[in-house]
């Protein structure tokens, strides 16, 4: 039985787009990163959000990520509420900036914890375009305060994985689920 140890509704989706059978079990890990990296940080709470559904779920193999976004150094998470996404925006305005995901694949005889980075750049964002996205209510749960998919003029180019943005990155989650399991989807 694979788990996947997130609610995010878009971890759910890009993990049923490659054909996966898996339950949805969210983790009760407690995030805290003090003096850790961006990278160290997704690779500490990937691991973490995956060993805390599998100490419920023992026989399981448990599927868990995080993502942050790191510009300058500094890791922006989900915003604390819409003035935080508006700052949070702003700061990313014509810069560019870096998506970590870490994943942790982990059944009781086998741990797979790797991270993927993606170089996102973006537009100059005018104000007027801050505020209607952030009226729109889309960015509020989400790490960095955006979405590349949410159909927002935000994104110039990026290097690497666009699934990586949005909160998995399929090909190499594929590549080591197969490997975990023995070739052969759940």
């Amino acid at each position: 039985m694979l788990i996947l140890a997130s609610g995010s509704p878009r971890r759910r989706e890009l993990l049923g787009k490659l054909g996966y059978s898996f339950q949805v079990e969210p983790s009760l890990f407690e995030e805290s990163a003090k003096g850790l990296s961006a990278y160290e940080t997704v690779l500490a709470f990937a691991e973490g959000k995956a060993e805390e559904v599998l100490s419920r779920f023992p026989s399981a193999c448990v599927l868990g990520a995080d993502t942050v976004v790191e510009e300058g150094g500094e890791i922006l998470g989900k915003p604390k509420d819409e003035e935080d996404a508006r700052r949070m925006l702003r700061r990313l305005s014509g810069r560019t900036h870096f998506v970590h995901t870490g994943v942790a694949i982990l059944t009781e005889r086998t741990r797979r914890v790797f991270a993927v980075t993606t170089e996102v750049e973006f537009y100059p964002l005018s104000e007027e375009l801050i505020e209607r996205y952030v009226a729109s209510g889309l960015p509020l749960d989400k790490a960095g305060a955006y979405g590349i998919q949410d159909g927002y003029p935000l994104v110039r180019k990026i290097k690497g994985s666009f699934t990586n943005v949005v909160g998995l990155p399929t090909e190499e989650v594929d590549t080591m689920l197969k490997e975990t399991l023995g070739g052969t989807p759940c």
